[in-house]
């Protein structure tokens, strides 16, 4: 599995956040690592919507409150990271 990646989108952010992009990107893109990693090894059978959920969840408690409460990733590039994590968890025939 390539490691996830968050990017964000520079025409939606405030200047401010533009000023914080590259440190932001990297905090949530640690976050969600390190949340794929838990979740590739507790998985245990569960529907990709609930990984999804796990990762997302996962992901948030891994930021500080007020990044987690502004994290908002797209839900397909995030089912697309739970896909890979059931996908890959089945047994090879």
């Amino acid at each position: 599995m390539a490691e996830p990646q968050v990017t964000l989108d520079a025409t939606s952010l405030s200047p401010v956040e533009e000023k914080l992009r590259e440190p932001l990107q990297e905090q949530l893109t640690s976050a969600l690592r390190a949340a794929t990693e838990t979740t590739r090894q507790a998985y245990a059978g569960e529907p990709v919507d609930e990984v999804a959920a796990v990762l997302l969840r996962r992901t948030k408690s891994g930021l500080h409150p007020d990044i987690a409460d502004g994290f908002h990733p797209d839900p397909a590039q995030l089912r697309q990271v739970a896909e890979t994590i059931v996908a890959e968890a089945r047994p090879r025939d």
